[in-house]
Parts: C-alpha cells; sequence; structure tokens
C-alpha cells in the first residue's frame, strides 16, 4: 500500500473589496515592512496588495530600501 503524500497546508485568502481597516493596516505598514508580510497579516495573496499599494501610490522608504541593499550610498 502506497503512502499517501502530503500535501502543504493552504491559508484561505480574502478576495474582494477592501475594508476601511485593511487600508488603513497597508497604509500603515507598507512602507518599512516587507509586502509579503503585509500580505500575510491581511489575509490576502502577495499581487493583490502590491496592486492595491501601487494604486494608492504608496512607496517603500528610504532606509527600508537601503536595509534591503537597494538604497543609494
Amino acid at each position: 500500500m502506497a503512502k499517501k503524500k502530503k500535501t502543504a497546508k493552504r491559508t484561505r485568502v480574502k478576495r474582494g473589496a477592501w475594508t476601511a481597516s485593511d487600508l488603513k493596516t497597508l497604509k500603515k505598514l507598507f512602507n518599512n515592512n516587507s509586502t509579503a508580510d503585509i500580505a500575510k497579516k491581511l489575509g490576502r495573496a502577495l499581487d493583490p496588495v502590491k496592486k492595491k499599494a501601487s494604486r494608492l501610490g504608496l512607496r517603500k522608504s528610504k532606509s527600508y530600501m537601503k536595509k534591503l541593499g537597494r538604497g543609494k550610498a
């Protein structure tokens, strides 16, 4: 009898409209936190979080980018 393969546990992600609370959290955290961490906290997929941040004109801070090694010297 063959063993069953374990599958990775998937987490549910929110879909649809952004709540005021979600937007407030996104605006508060975006400039100094990884987008992946924010997506996880909001329970949303990474791409929709990136798109919403872009549409809202949110940018990563210079200090955050420098910490990642992407800032100008």
